[in-house]
């Protein structure tokens, strides 16, 4: 007998998706169709795919991302592989999810105090008697922040994925011969590789629209997209040019998890082989 549910029930969630997902995304797009002055045009879309700088930044922006994420996966999936095998597992997870609870502009203040010219890090250089460096505004600063602070939403779906692992299959691939590295190359990895995928969207498509630690930790040396958003929005007033800029993220976006979603009929390969 089937359970007949309320559909007041969806009220609050359709709701939702209306007023904060939908309509700002309409609203982008309308307004990615005027320019300064309120008049319909489609010159901010030919600027942006004609202008060497906007390319500039679409690359930034890109390259960027990907530094971030392949800098998060290095120390994620080791890090959620060795936790699937460690004692108080929840404790653990517990420790790696509170840094989440924190403002990000607080974060990102405490690491200004870690790698300022006056900071922690150059303080002990000089305890050790060596000569200080510039660690803040720097490309590799940005990286190390944005990396630390993405590194939760990584780690989650990856531990999932090989909590969810068939013990068996990896204690049969021991039980033929193959070593650790084969276990891991041949079993482990492919099949926790859909953690890893929701992993990269969780990091992947928040590093593309970055703005704040661009300035706080980049020192403006780091030009993205997402600064240049905040500039048209809040500085030029060009809110045309920002929501066109908008649009492409959006649309970069959804092609990033176009790419790394699950596909249906892969699934049911692997179900059949297994």
């Amino acid at each position: 007998m089937r359970k007949t549910v309320n559909a007041g029930y969806y009220v609050p969630y359709f709701l939702w998706l209306g007023l904060f997902v939908i309509a700002p995304v309409v609203l982008i797009c309308y307004q990615s169709f005027f320019d300064i002055n309120g008049h319909f045009t489609l010159s901010n879309y030919a600027e942006y795919f004609q202008s060497g700088t906007y390319l500039a930044m679409t690359f930034n922006s890109v390259w960027y991302a990907l530094l971030i994420t392949a800098a998060t996966l290095l120390v994620s999936y080791p890090a959620a592989y060795f936790l699937h095998y460690t004692k108080h597992k929840q404790l653990w997870l517990l420790l790696i999810i509170m840094p989440t609870w924190i403002n990000l502009l607080l974060k990102a203040y405490a690491f200004i105090g870690i790698l300022g010219k006056h900071g922690a890090l150059n303080n002990l250089l000089g305890a050790m008697g060596m000569a200080p460096h510039q660690f803040l505004f720097t490309d590799a600063a940005f990286i190390l922040v944005a990396a630390y602070i993405e590194i939760p939403f990584m780690i989650l779906p990856i531990f999932n994925a090989i909590e969810e692992l068939n013990e068996g299959l990896v204690n049969a691939s021991k039980d033929l011969g193959a070593s650790g590295w084969q276990t891991f190359t041949k079993v482990v990895f492919p099949l926790s590789l859909s953690g890893v995928k929701s992993g990269v969207q969780a990091v992947f498509i928040p590093s593309l629209s970055l703005f704040m630690l661009t300035r706080l930790i980049g020192g403006n040396r780091v030009i993205t997209l997402g600064t240049a958003i905040e500039e048209h929005f809040l500085t030029t007033m060009n809110w045309g040019m920002g929501s066109t800029i908008g649009v492409v993220l959006i649309v970069a976006m959804v092609i990033i998890m176009l790419l790394t979603s699950e596909r249906q009929h892969r699934k049911g390969r692997v179900i059949h082989r297994a």
